[in-house]
């Protein structure tokens, strides 16, 4: 069901940024976030690894940041629950996953309120081992001539849950992973602000496996 309530201009609606590494995908929303073009409220940053480079983008944005070390669980349930339990004392609406290469454990109440982007065009190219240069190099030994990105909610299989949408980037001919992967993440810095902005605005509607994009309204999520 689309997320309704109150007007955007009174409240900007509250994420969570789950990261593991450099962190660029949160960097892109806090520049959006800090442009005016993406109405949210990061509440806080976890990341799966104490040494992750993204810590440092959260931190020089203020915002407050959790680690929930991998190394401690090995054990996705509980490692998943703190995660959540954090979400859940900051009144987060979404988790944002933004490169988070750790199993998440997406309990009920949390169903549809978790997002992935993957840098492929899902069902093609996913699944458990395909991230990074992964991906793209898979495109190009295969041989496709179209990739993109996915902007999708987590359910608890790889790359599984429902789309919300995509974006196409042609294969050049002289692409290298490296190559094809920038232009690939350049979608990635449009497609996951508007999809987020989408959700913030009350205008995405989940029916089985398929996702409505409602028209334009005058409210936004409630709290």
């Amino acid at each position: 069901m689309p997320v309704r309530g109150t007007t955007k201009s009174e409240k900007l609606f509250p994420i969570a940024v789950l990261i593991s590494g450099a962190g660029t995908t949160l960097k892109n929303l806090i520049e959006k976030k800090n442009a005016g073009k993406l109405p949210v409220d990061i509440k806080l940053v976890i990341s799966s690894n104490p040494q992750a480079g993204g810590l440092q983008h959260a931190a020089a944005a203020g915002i407050p940041v959790i680690v929930v070390d991998w190394n401690k669980y090995r054990d996705p349930q509980p490692f998943s629950e703190e995660i959540f339990d954090h979400c859940r004392r900051q009144n987060v609406k979404l988790v944002v996953m933004g490169g988070f290469l750790k199993r998440l454990v997406i309990p009920p109440d949390f169903e549809n309120r978790v997002v992935n982007i993957h840098p492929a065009l899902i069902p093609a190219f996913c699944g458990q081992g395909f991230y990074g240069l992964r991906v793209h190099q898979a495109v190009l030994d295969y041989g496709a001539k179209l990739t993109g990105c996915t902007v999708h909610f987590a359910d608890n299989l790889y790359d599984h849950g429902p789309i919300i949408l995509q974006r196409v980037v042609p294969v050049l001919d002289d692409d290298t992973p490296e190559t094809l992967a920038a232009r690939v993440f350049e979608e990635e810095c449009k497609a996951y602000p508007e999809a987020i902005t989408l959700i913030a605005e009350g205008r995405v509607q989940v029916e089985g496996r398929k996702v409505k994009i409602l028209p334009p309204k005058d409210v936004g999520f409630e709290l």
